[in-house]
């Protein structure tokens, strides 16, 4: 670390010196920004902007400093200083023809990311080794400074040059279509550094991650060899990337120095860490050939047949193969052949420092699971038990906050998007339990082959893991491989050649190298082509149209830091706030996890209605007991039910509320999930038309207190019947002491059985109606015991029955099963 240097706003501030008394400047006021903020954050095209202002005394009445868009983009263009490096085109020969590629500086992208001061306070700087306990036997993984590679690649730099910096760089590149119709398409490419946190860096409204090139798109259409065309547009990607990324050669080896938003300079070595890509993309980089692993040295023959590892291609092998193009071009194509590559001229990683490119390659959440083997393996199963039934069962299932009731079935959705998948998967085991299958087939395999990729995609997205969490990920791997013929005796498939699959094995590497897979979730690149490809353009011409993209990014960027700056300015330059490092220590999860609106649903609802349209049979008794057990909490039964018979309520009606509202947080701090979660309680109703609208009373999970909040142990379910407060003017005569006072909220609840054991094949907890002497058991508890909502599958035996609905399976339907997928709290608690 070398000695100070000036805050990147101050810097910043600089350029507007001889203004330093308008906190807008260049803009004359408030209002002549905020209108051109509007203007290129939200607003509508140029042309539209420019006859809004063309509007007679519009800019004057307004106090504005321009007319029109031009005159509003010479003010940005001239007056507001770049944070981020400018865009050039340069043309790039590959087979006698020339491709125009548009790329910025890839090291002053790098320095604008590490210096920009929203990111200081929150800069990974070196690696770091986190456990569980003082006992340091089982590790943490979560960013990217956490894994092995940071590390490996520090102690390689530190060698040679100590006091180094290590700076990963994470590029990311896919295709993508501009416009639905024409045909016309973009080719980004993506970089982020992994000094920034995952949050920051998935987080598209934090600006983690930077444009750094379109790609030429051609398709080479006049070629009409098709060998020949695939050969140059290998050529031409890479030839292109190569130019983009030459600057780290230098930069990785010997460092460069760079300040960080509070001013410190360090002396950085950018280094080239990990790849995003889906599997053509990753084939491309890594120069292989369709069906074979981008990563290992796997016989196309063996893909996909066990969850045994193989070794990584040998880089060393295949650099030695790309230099023999020294000797001639059939001598490199033979050389590249017995390497197992194609033979591209020139690979853009093959000059890069520190790099692997086989290392580098990461895992695919979104194409080789949700859109891979999910949807796969949703195909086998309307194979295997038709479309009708499946259908029919996804009609029958119960609402829940998370759960999408797919009212049409599943078997006639068309094109299938990864966010429709992950709805499937939610539902999926539950629809395949107590099916027979034909022939005289035992379902077990099946079940839990289902159980095993449902098991392994959703520990795959933990967004913390320890040692024992990636062992659970290769046992749900073992799991599926032990299981999986099924569909092969059934006549689904003939083999499990899939490279999705084999992708799998590789998932544990990955992750204890670079962190969690949420580090290089290609889910997150794919929602940057709306902002950087598809809104970019629409704000074009459609003709010559990167040019105009290019300058229309640059402008945006201008406004967003500037925007920043101004934020700060006003703010009165705030001190960096302190970024302390997670802990495994348990959440203590309070009554703040229940958010109730300030008013009531229904102001009051009697005690008679709360019976017949509620379903709250017996509240009354349940009320009188919930109050004796709170004013004398050590009686046993009999003195509660003695006693509660003395109770005499003077009112007859309660204000109910029709929702809860739930934040959900992950066990620990480590396990970072944070999400809102809901219940409803309604009774059915009338519509405008006097169509009758369907109850709903949703089903949670119920926490005793006293139990850990990880896994079933203290949890029980219970349907939803109301929820309510008492009034205010009851609550001296019922509780006559004040410590005795109950919480702000009550719910009504009727009991599931408690859970008792798994399932052997679909892990499940199996519930039924809590009874005693036929009738239903019912009780008046806190409102902040309830966790979370809880999705059940109801058990429809063989067939469904067709006279059950979504609306009242939870009557019907005899049994359930607990639904662990609804989202990943569920997962880790009822699993």
């Amino acid at each position: 670390m070398e000695e100070a240097v000036v805050h990147s706003h101050h810097k910043y501030a600089q350029h507007f010196k001889d203004d330093s008394h308008n906190p807008y400047a260049p803009f004359r006021s408030h209002m002549d920004w905020s209108f051109a903020r509007w203007a290129k954050m939200r607003g509508p095209g140029s042309t539209a902007v420019s006859e809004l202002l063309s509007i007679d005394g519009l800019a004057a009445a307004l106090g504005l400093s321009y007319t029109n868009s031009r005159e509003l983009n010479k003010i940005i263009d001239e007056n507001l200083p770049s944070s981020r490096p400018r865009f050039q085109r340069e043309q790039i020969i590959v087979a006698g023809e020339a491709f125009d590629v548009y790329f910025r500086n890839i090291i002053e992208c790098i320095k604008a990311l590490f210096g920009d001061p929203e990111f200081t306070p929150y800069l990974l700087l070196q690696p770091e080794r986190h456990y569980v306990d003082d006992t340091k036997k089982e590790r943490v993984y979560f960013d990217m400074n956490t894994g092995k590679w940071w590390w490996a690649t520090q102690k390689q730099v530190e060698a040679t040059t100590p006091g180094a910096t290590i700076v990963p760089v994470i590029i990311a590149s896919d295709k993508t279509q501009l416009t639905l119709f024409r045909n016309k398409s973009a080719y980004p490419v993506y970089m982020t550094i992994g000094n920034l946190p995952k949050d920051i860096r998935r987080k598209p409204s934090r600006r983690g991650q930077i444009l750094l090139a379109y790609l030429p798109a051609t398709r080479l259409e006049h070629m009409t060899n098709k060998a020949a065309r695939r050969r140059t547009l290998a050529n031409l990607f890479h030839a292109c990337m190569g130019r983009v990324l030459a600057p780290l050669k230098t930069a990785g080896v010997e460092g460069l120095p760079m300040a960080s938003g509070d001013g410190l300079v360090r002396r950085n070595h950018p280094i080239l860490a990990a790849y995003i890509g889906d599997y053509p993309e990753q084939l491309l980089v890594c120069c292989c050939k369709a069906g074979e692993c981008p990563k290992c040295e796997v016989l196309r023959d063996d893909v996909g047949k066990d969850a045994s590892e193989h070794p990584l291609r040998d880089l060393d092998t295949i650099l030695a193969a790309l230099d023999a193009l020294d000797d001639g071009i059939l001598a490199f194509t033979r050389a590249c052949q017995a390497a197992g590559i194609k033979p591209v001229v020139e690979p853009f990683w093959k000059g890069l420092p520190f790099v692997d490119i086989y290392l580098a390659i990461t895992p695919d959440i979104l194409h080789q699971l949700y859109q891979g083997l999910v949807k796969h393996l949703v195909s086998w199963i309307k194979s295997v038990y038709g479309p009708a039934e499946i259908d029919a069962r996804c009609r029958r299932l119960p609402p829940n906050h998370n759960v999408r009731v797919f009212i049409n079935g599943i078997s006639t959705l068309y094109k299938v998007t990864g966010k429709e998948h992950a709805d499937i998967c939610r539902i999926l085991l539950g629809l395949v339990i107590g099916i027979p299958l034909r022939n005289g087939f035992q379902s077990q395999r099946l079940i839990r082959s289902v159980r095993a990729l449902l098991d392994f995609l959703y520990l795959a997205q933990y967004p913390t893991h320890t040692s024992s969490t990636l062992k659970l990920l290769e046992d749900a791997l073992q799991r599926f491989h032990e299981n999986k013929n099924i569909f092969v005796d059934l006549g689904v498939r003939t083999h499990f050649k899939l490279p999705k699959l084999h992708s799998l094995s590789h998932y544990t590497q990955s992750i204890k190298l670079y962190g969690t897979t949420d580090n290089y979730d290609t889910q997150y690149t794919e929602r940057l082509h709306i902002d950087f490809a598809k809104d970019a353009y629409s704000a074009t011409n459609c003709k010559d149209e990167f040019p105009q993209m290019t300058q229309w990014l640059e402008r945006k960027e201008k406004i967003q830091h500037h925007d920043a700056f101004i934020k700060w300015t006003i703010a009165g330059c705030p001190p960096s706030l302190h970024h302390p490092p997670p802990s495994l220590t348990t959440t203590n999860s309070t009554s703040s996890h229940l958010q109730m609106t300030k008013a009531p649903s229904v102001k009051a609802v009697t005690f008679e209605k709360l019976e017949t349209s509620y379903g709250a049979t017996y509240f009354r008794d349940a009320l009188a007991r919930y109050i004796v057990s709170r004013r004398n909490p050590s009686f046993t039964d009999t003195q509660v039910e003695r006693e509660s018979a003395k109770i005499y309520f003077r009112f007859s009606t309660i204000p109910v509320f029709h929702k809860m509202k739930f934040l959900i947080q992950g066990p620990s701090t480590l396990m970072d999930i944070q999400s809102v979660d809901a219940a409803h309680i309604k009774p059915a109703s009338k519509d405008r038309r006097g169509r009758t609208i369907p109850g709903r009373f949703d089903t949670v999970l119920v926490h005793d207190g006293e139990s850990s909040f990880i896994g079933s142990c203290g949890y029980r379910v219970a349907q939803l019947r109301a929820v309510f407060q008492l009034p205010e003017r009851a609550l001296g005569a019922l509780f006559p002491s004040a410590t005795d006072l109950p919480p702000h909220h009550l719910a009504y609840v009727e009991w599931f059985t408690p859970f008792v054991q798994q399932d052997p094949n679909s892990l499940l907890y199996r519930v039924s109606r809590s009874t005693r002497n036929g009738k239903r058991l019912a009780s008046v508890i806190d409102a902040h015991t309830i966790r979370r909502s809880c999705h059940l599958y109801p058990d429809f035996g063989p067939v469904a029955p067709r006279d059950w609905g979504s609306n009242d399976v939870l009557d019907k339907a005899a049994f359930f099963w607990v639904n662990p997928f609804t989202d990943r709290h569920a997962y880790m608690t009822v699993n």
